[in-house]
């Protein structure tokens, strides 16, 4: 496949088969694809990251999904992908509130040497990065350099950094058009804008959604967390932005909406026995866990919804139950729970245990031969005297009655 074939022929996935892959939320499905377009010739192109923009065919040319084009910029060209056509971008200029004289042209398909210059300009987007980081740092400017990127011809170069307070960047400009030799445009972005920029997997295993298909962020607070009782934890909240997830707030309207439909928190069970307090909420199984110390988890009985609240009438009506369980509750056994330690993999002494029996048997089975091994060595001079301890005696006796050695010399040598 030669260069020419890789800008007009598309991935089954509207990519180019010259291009990298699209990100999630670029890749729009053009559910007007089956209407004609009419007189309708704007296109949509994509640049680097999540950078996009509209154009205007003018020259009417014969441009499909994945196409890689060459469009005007300020100064020269740029060199893109096409990623939407007909009347869906007239759609989407609406919602941008662009006016149709704004809209720059679209001056031909790529060609090879297009294509070559661009992918040249790409080389360099990552070492001039780190060059302007070390100018940057020299001038003393409270600012990171988060990304580079070069237009499609290499005049200009859009640098995009993250600052916590107004930056003067005037000299860095200067020093920034002297070393690289193009014209300079700074961006200022925010930590989420970056993280959607340079993209990466967040810990539910998936691409980040802020680089994927999130096109706008909304505001994140604790209280989001707090409905949804997830632990306070800034290392558990945090993303890679060191932000607040977003996801945070995917779900939180559910929480709200379950919540309304559960007994307060504030509000204590008294019973004949006890007075018990809230300790946790099962919010969609609709079971609440109350404890009979305020600050320490004691005596934890686990009731559903209706049940609160039949005890909160009680004991608004002056009545005290005798247990926070209902009848029912008390007659059913006892579940199971989900998860046990069936191999004994959260025992801490799991190991040393182990290792214990292990001696044990070791040490048994060296007992074993040893014994076995004295048994013989005290049978084998008894079969070679030609009998037991006793008879030797006795015939040590004899022999010194009848002239031999003495008996206290023969018990001697016993």
């Amino acid at each position: 496949m030669d260069e020419n074939d890789k800008t007009t022929t598309p991935c089954a996935d509207g990519c180019c088969a010259g291009c990298g892959e699209p990100r999630g939320k670029l890749s729009c499905t053009d559910w007007l694809a089956d209407i004609p377009a009419g007189d309708c010739d704007l296109v949509e192109v994509q640049f680097k990251n999540t950078r996009k923009g509209i154009y205007r065919n003018t020259t009417h040319l014969d441009l499909a999904k994945g196409d890689m084009v060459a469009v005007e910029a300020s100064p020269g060209h740029d060199i893109g992908q096409v990623t939407l056509l007909g009347p869906l971008v007239r759609l989407r200029l609406r919602r941008r509130g662009k006016n149709d004289g704004e809209i720059k042209r679209v001056f031909r398909k790529a060609r090879p040497a297009d294509l070559e210059k661009y992918r040249e300009a790409r080389a360099r987007e990552h070492e001039t990065m780190i060059r302007a980081r070390r100018i940057a740092e020299s001038l003393g400017l409270n600012m990171k350099i988060g990304d580079v990127e070069f237009q499609g011809d290499g005049n200009k170069a859009i640098f995009y950094y993250i600052a916590d307070e107004r930056v003067d960047f005037r000299q860095l400009i200067k020093v920034l058009a002297e070393n690289f030799k193009v014209r300079i445009e700074m961006k200022q972005i925010g930590a989420r804008q970056e993280a959607g920029r340079i993209g990466g997997i967040g810990p539910c295993g998936r691409p980040l959604c802020c680089s994927s298909w999130m096109t706008n962020f909304v505001s994140v607070a604790t209280g989001a967390a707090r409905y949804q009782d997830i632990s306070l934890n800034p290392q558990k909240l945090a993303g890679q932005c060191a932000k607040l997830k977003c996801c945070l707030n995917f779900e939180v309207d559910a929480y709200v909406e379950a919540v309304k439909s559960l007994p307060s928190r504030e509000i204590r069970l008294e019973t004949a026995d006890a007075t018990y307090f809230h300790f946790k909420t099962d919010i969609f199984r609709r079971l609440i866990t109350y404890s009979t110390d305020k600050r320490v988890a004691a005596n934890l009985v686990t009731i559903d919804a209706d049940r609160a609240f039949e005890v909160i009438a009680l004991n608004k009506a002056g009545e005290k139950p005798l247990r926070l369980e209902s009848e029912e509750q008390q007659a059913q056994p006892k579940e199971k729970a989900a998860y046990g330690d069936l191999l004994g993999q959260d025992d801490l002494t799991r190991f040393d245990k182990k290792k214990k029996k292990k001696k044990r048997k070791s040490a048994a089975a060296n007992a074993a031969p040893a014994a076995s091994d004295k048994a013989e060595a005290d049978a084998a001079p008894r079969k070679a005297d030609g009998g037991p301890r006793r008879n030797r005696n006795r015939r040590n006796r004899n022999k010194g009655a009848d002239g031999g050695a003495p008996k206290g010399d023969a018990q001697q040598t016993d």
